[in-house]
């Protein structure tokens, strides 16, 4: 990855809602299979692991993958100082050949929505469908039409904290139901 990305990595956990780490696993717990034995999950698109940390509080054997190295170099740290076992893969979503086989899939944060088409979505519920076991569970989210086509376009938001400061905008883009979304940070070195 590319300098600007380890600049983002930095800032990620400040701009997320932490909130919504509380709600995907509430709404995980509610409708994932319950067991006995330990289960593995897979969590697609782990940024800097909150998420891998609380399922893996949760009684669940986690493993985290993500495209950047920086984001997962944070989740490393977050996992050890909660004194979880999480295992990291740097990885794409879009080539689960490695990973391994999983009892569930999660996807969270509207991670699907940066496949470029919905052949690259199709692509990533196959690789998804090809390492759960039988019966395994895929959980994720997306953003629906109405916001893509109705709030994001003309979307503007601005945040200034102590160390950095970020402009979000958001613009309708040429394929139906789809969006761009231009973020900059200014970040203090």
């Amino acid at each position: 990855m590319n300098k600007n990305y380890e600049k983002f990595a930095s800032v990620y956990d400040a701009i997320m809602d932490d909130s919504l780490y509380d709600l995907w696993t509430d709404f995980s717990l509610r409708h994932l299979p319950k067991s006995n034995r330990r289960k593995k999950l897979l969590e697609l698109a782990c940024g800097t692991g909150i998420q891998s940390v609380r399922f893996s509080q949760a009684g669940f054997d986690v493993t985290g993958l993500d495209l950047s190295q920086e984001m997962l170099d944070i989740a490393q740290k977050r996992a050890k100082s909660a004194k979880q076992q999480i295992t990291f893969q740097q990885g794409n979503m879009l080539d689960l050949s490695r990973a391994g086989k999983f009892d569930f899939v999660t996807c969270y944060s509207d991670s699907i929505c940066y496949m470029q088409d919905e052949v690259e979505v199709g692509d990533v519920f196959k690789q998804v469908y090809d390492s759960l076991e039988e019966d395994g569970v895929f959980i994720f989210d997306v953003h629906s039409t109405y916001q893509i086509d109705e709030a994001f376009p003309g979307y503007s938001y601005h945040e200034n904290a102590e160390e950095f400061a970020m402009v979000w905008d958001s613009f309708e883009d040429d394929a139906p139901h789809s969006v761009v979304h231009e973020l900059t940070f200014f970040i203090q070195d």
